[in-house]
């Protein structure tokens, strides 16, 4: 199970460092329109979908994301590998994996933060207009996060009283 857990892990970490380096803006607002569904869906950022941009933001928008790229860190395909022989060596190391784990996390949460930084740079690119837009979207958005979330939780007790009523 551990195994797995490591693999998990390692796979995800490596998905969303490739994820930050996405391709090129494209000229709409919607950033990665020639990828695969399931590349898009790990690499798309919803934040700015439906704004409508003038040209003049699509084009610092892209500055900024093309900077980013630029000063972000590559993959490091070292540790890529250091895991994978890890999660398949003869006798699984926890205390490497951890150690391994915890240094890649720390990367991530690095990374996160200048994306962060570059979408707050891109959030004030915004006129107030867009800038209301935006958050009037986000709380519809996240209405309907909670709403799945209670129906998430809700679910299991409802197929637990299911099963006694049997």
């Amino acid at each position: 199970m551990r195994k797995v857990i490591a693999a998990v892990i390692a796979s995800t970490l490596s998905l969303s460092t490739l994820a930050g380096q996405a391709a090129d803006l494209p000229m709409s607002v919607s950033w990665h329109q020639n990828e695969d569904p399931i590349t898009r869906s790990i690499t798309q950022d919803h934040m700015f979908d439906g704004i409508n941009l003038t040209e003049q933001q699509r084009q610092q928008m892209r500055d900024l994301m093309q900077r980013a790229r630029h000063d972000s860190p590559g993959v490091n395909i070292s540790e890529m590998e250091t895991m994978h022989r890890l999660v398949t060596a003869e006798n699984f190391d926890e205390t490497a994996v951890k150690a391994l784990t915890e240094k890649m996390v720390q990367e991530q949460v690095s990374r996160q933060v200048e994306m962060a930084k570059v979408r707050n740079q891109m959030y004030h690119l915004l006129t107030p207009e867009q800038q209301a837009v935006l958050a009037q979207k986000h709380r519809q958005l996240m209405t309907k996060y909670r709403e799945s979330s209670e129906r998430q939780r809700s679910y299991p007790l409802h197929t637990m009283s299911s099963n006694l009523s049997e």
